[in-house]
């Protein structure tokens, strides 16, 4: 019996490699001249703008990689061979591909059809060292006592929305703020394309948006996994990115009992989010403006605003608190804001909604 397991654990481990080789020798051959880039653990992005014009993000900028493809017809092999490896395909009818490949990498890429210097292929990297709280502190991305408040608001449940430009670090703050949730609760995570490393939960529950197929079937929606996951019974519900009109849905979720949901959405600061989040309600519901309004308000109690500066760094720009409605618009206070020279510092105001927090003896 001893040399039977033993033989059967030894089988599994080859199985294992031989796996794991034939992912990484299918990545090299679909990569082709790309691969040395994706190797490469200082980028953290590609993005090829035709056949000779490859670009890479490396630490602080962006800049030409000394690579290219010879003609656009090889380049758009290369994306049809990364399509179809996670099941898509790109063509005429299809011109657009957006998917997660099978390390965990994005891509997006358009065809030659409609991009006139040729296709276009977009890599952002899957980043495989999680950084922790203490690490934004460290590199002053976040001040010590704004951290800490943070961390004391999720455990005390409330509903946190962390907004910012395109690679301002929203995905990395939300893995950041989940660490603080604490242990033993059920957590429902919902993304279009699965990029979130939650950790430290053994009730997790992971959800994927679906495209339609070639024949326009088969879809599944961020609204659609919103509403179903309502029915699991969550503690928390995490919406990774809201683009439209599933914020209908997921206001609905943190008003509804589920209380220390986060999400992300794209704006330039706390003030245009609450502008972003009333369009995509309108988008989804026929309701007054004051309505949504007071549905926003009401739900979400935390704004928090990343960019990237010049320096190269994703910063927390601001936190700010929702006040509620006064004279028909939506009130924020601002806690603290980012100071070039400085760093994150205190405004001098304080939290005023608080009975979350008193409800949870302060949430330490």
């Amino acid at each position: 019996m001893v040399r039977s397991g033993r033989a059967d654990a030894a089988s599994a481990f080859r199985a294992l490699v031989k796996t794991e080789r034939l992912v990484y020798c299918t990545l090299r051959c679909e990569l082709e001249i790309l691969q040395d880039l994706a190797d490469d653990p200082a980028v953290t992005e590609i993005m090829v703008n035709g056949p000779g014009a490859v670009f890479v993000e490396r630490g602080s900028g962006i800049e030409k990689a000394d690579v290219s493809f010879e003609t656009s017809r090889q380049l758009e092999q290369v994306i049809q061979r990364l399509a179809a490896g996670v099941g898509r395909e790109m063509n005429d009818l299809n011109p657009i591909v957006d998917a997660r490949l099978s390390d965990g990498s994005r891509i997006n890429a358009v065809a030659a059809n409609i991009a006139i210097g040729g296709p276009i292929l977009t890599i952002r990297k899957f980043n495989k060292s999680r950084m922790s709280m203490e690490d934004l502190v460290a590199q002053g991305d976040i001040s010590k006592d704004a951290a800490e408040l943070l961390a004391r608001l999720v455990r005390a449940r409330y509903n946190i929305f962390v907004c910012g430009g395109t690679s301002s670090g929203k995905t990395t703050f939300l893995n950041v703020l989940s660490d603080c949730i604490p242990p033993g609760e059920r957590v429902i995570v919902i993304e279009d394309s699965a990029e979130l490393q939650i950790r430290g939960h053994e009730d997790l529950v992971r959800m994927e948006a679906k495209s339609a197929n070639a024949q326009g079937r088969g879809a599944v929606s961020i609204r659609d996994l919103i509403r179903t996951s309502l029915r699991m019974r969550p503690d928390r519900v995490i919406v990774g990115e809201v683009r439209g009109a599933e914020v209908v849905d997921m206001l609905a979720a943190m008003s509804t009992g589920h209380d220390g949901s986060l999400s992300t959405g794209h704006s330039n600061s706390a003030q245009g989010m609450l502008a972003r989040l009333e369009t995509m309600f309108l988008s989804g519901q026929d309701f007054p403006l004051e309505a949504v309004r007071g549905q926003i308000a009401q739900t979400i109690d935390i704004f928090v605003h990343l960019a990237r500066t010049d320096d190269g760094h994703r910063r927390v720009m601001e936190i700010s608190e929702v006040l509620g409605i006064r004279d028909g618009q939506i009130v924020l206070s601002q806690l603290y804001k980012y100071v070039p020279g400085e760093g994150l510092l205190p405004t001098g105001k304080e939290l005023a909604r608080r009975e979350k927090l008193e409800l949870r003896g302060g949430a330490d």
